[in-house]
């Protein structure tokens, strides 16, 4: 294949001008450069595609995302994030069990709705409590799984079916909210929730597959050619097993395999469970080993506040609380599983939204760098929403990747509302410090975090350039973080590939480099920034092969699908709900 015509922008620094790409037999590009030096390239059975002048680029490479999770999420109803009172709720609620089976589904079939908005019950201020639910015309176990994935709110029966009472202890890792009488409201917080998940019946396997395959299609659609998998256990390594062995799997993926807070305390036994998992799954075409996840912390906004702060949140009113948040993991524990595994040649991503969680690893992660001497682990830090200015210069001293989901960056009910008056203005100023890392000289990486956020990839670096994005209400911190634009797209693309330790592959449009590419409708190097947020993938390569071409029937269909599902990420009315339940998926038309 050669395409021209185009604007390539290579990301190589320094590098000369391109108009053309060419891709090999093998998968690898030929060479770049001008359209009439690349001609000879061209031969009979040579497929030569017209750019008309706009974006050839590396594929989208997304550094923390939870693909699998996004098909399981897509075979139950949504609330799609939306801002509702009680009433409105159970009104969807309602509908959803109408839906799902009516009365031939009682007493005992489980209703489990997705993206629950934790922060959205309306007016401001209610809370979320198993009664609210029980008020629902039916017998049947009620599920609402919050859209952060660190929140869910159950229903009685729900509780009594996982057994859950006033005498249950928290897990590690985890919070059962009580009220004041001690009794448990029905909101579970991080890994509390599995004492209701594992009570729910799983949709069959070839479900699953089928689910899983649709919303990658839609990830190629979007222009994503490497994901790393930030949640990947068994379950999800027969899945993609299933993807692989089926054709279905179109990117390179690199599954982060979730260690929780017990195993976080014992690196022998870490990372004999990650070795037995690799020699299992290691010959799974797509697959490259190497990774492992830990939750440091939970999530910052109100009323969740488990995400780990150095200083107390507020009260909403400007005063301090006794509550600094949940650390998972001590800095001492996550420091000798990180020199173990870094010893063992696997490298440590963290999540760390809190500032104190932020530190905790960087702490980690310099114990590991003195314990072992290695200097390049690639260890990671993810979504740094909140960062103590202090630590800003120690990611590029210990060379660690801040892996940044940009897309949140904006002023919203999120940033605003259920933060500002929760950390106060000084903290809030260093709300997702993007380029106050990179002045610091971090290396910066992308991610969407999709599902918890909407599959917006352009949306996601325009936000990344203006703070704002096509949803926000106004710029956050544009003029003391926003990020130019060629930072940006390296940052999603040399940048992640950097992070997962395969920028000698993938990344950059140079001659050697395996032919990972997106051909884009527009040229997002000169277009308004504003316009970045609209564009549309014409055609998408993973190593020369054509994963997905929107003049297809498939591409055509996968577009609309994505057109669909996308259209509004966070709705914060009711009424952007209502009557169309299953837009986020993007699986059906209303």
């Amino acid at each position: 294949m050669v395409v021209r015509n185009a604007r390539v922008f290579s990301g190589v620094t320094r590098g000369r001008p391109a108009q053309a790409v060419a891709v090999g037999r093998d998968g690898r590009i030929l060479a770049t450069g001008p359209d009439a030096e690349l001609r000879r390239y061209v031969g009979r059975d040579t497929e030569v595609v017209d750019a008309g002048g706009n974006t050839v680029m590396s594929g989208i490479h997304d550094g923390h995302v939870h693909p699998l999770g996004a098909g399981d999420r897509s075979l139950r109803p949504s609330l799609e994030g939306a801002e509702t009172t009680v009433a409105e709720l159970l009104a969807l609620l309602g509908g959803f069990l109408a839906d799902t089976g009516g009365a031939g589904a009682e007493p005992d079939g489980w209703l489990v709705v997705e993206d629950w908005n934790p922060v959205g019950l309306l007016p401001a201020g209610t809370a979320a409590h198993h009664t609210l639910l029980d008020a629902l015309a039916t017998r049947r176990p009620v599920v609402l799984v919050g859209g952060d994935g660190h929140n869910l709110w159950a229903n009685r029966r729900a509780l009594d079916l996982a057994g859950i009472t006033a005498a249950t202890p928290d897990p590690v890792g985890g919070r059962i909210v009580k009220g004041a009488d001690g009794q448990p409201t029905g909101v579970l917080k991080d890994d509390a929730q599995d004492l209701v998940k594992r009570h729910v019946p799983e949709p069959s396997r070839a479900e699953l597959v089928t689910a899983c395959a649709r919303v990658l299609e839609l990830a190629a659609a979007s222009g994503v050619t490497t994901m790393m998998d930030a949640l990947v256990g068994r379950h999800e390594l027969e899945l993609y097993r299933d993807l692989a062995g089926s054709g279905r799997l179109p990117q390179r993926i690199v599954p982060a395999l979730r260690l929780d807070a017990a195993q976080a305390k014992d690196p022998a036994g870490a990372l004999a469970y990650a070795r037995g998992l690799r020699r299992e799954f290691d010959g799974v075409a797509g697959l490259r080993f190497g990774m492992v996840k830990v939750f440091l912390d939970g999530v910052i906004e109100y009323p969740a506040q488990t995400a780990a702060l150095l200083e107390p949140y507020l009260d909403g009113s400007g005063r301090p609380t006794g509550n600094r948040g949940e650390l998972y993991t001590s800095a001492a524990d996550y420091g000798r599983l990180t020199a173990a595994f870094n010893t063992a040649g696997w490298q440590l991503h963290a999540h760390g939204l809190g500032d104190r969680a932020v530190r905790t690893a960087l702490d980690g992660y310099a114990y590991a760098r003195r314990a072992t001497g290695l200097r390049d682990p690639r260890n990671a830090v993810a979504h740094l929403q909140l960062v103590d200015p202090a630590d800003l210069r120690r990611f590029a001293e210990l060379g660690v990747a801040a892996c940044m989901q940009l897309q949140w960056a904006a002023r919203d009910t999120w940033t605003v509302e259920a933060l500002l008056p929760y950390i106060g203005p000084r903290r809030h100023r260093w709300m997702y410090p993007a380029r106050s890392l990179q002045k610091a000289g971090a290396r910066l990486s992308g991610g969407s975090d999709w599902p918890v956020d909407a599959l917006q990839v352009w949306n996601q670096l325009r936000t990344a350039v203006d703070r704002q994005g096509a949803h926000g209400t106004g710029g956050l911190y544009r003029e003391l973080e926003g990020l130019d634009r060629s930072t940006v797209l390296r940052m999603h693309t040399s940048g992640t590939a950097w992070q997962l330790r395969q920028e000698g592959l993938t990344g950059t449009v140079e001659q050697g480099r395996a032919a990972d590419l997106v051909v884009l409708d527009r040229d997002v190097t000169r277009c308004p920034v504003a316009d970045i947020s609209g564009t549309q993938v014409r055609m998408t390569l993973v190593g020369g092969r054509v994963v997905h071409d929107a003049e297809s029937s498939a591409g055509r269909t996968a577009a609309a699908r994505l057109a669909r599902g996308t259209s509004a990420p966070r709705p914060s009315a009711y009424a952007s709900v209502h009557g169309g339940r299953h837009r986020a998926c993007g699986c059906t038309g209303g």
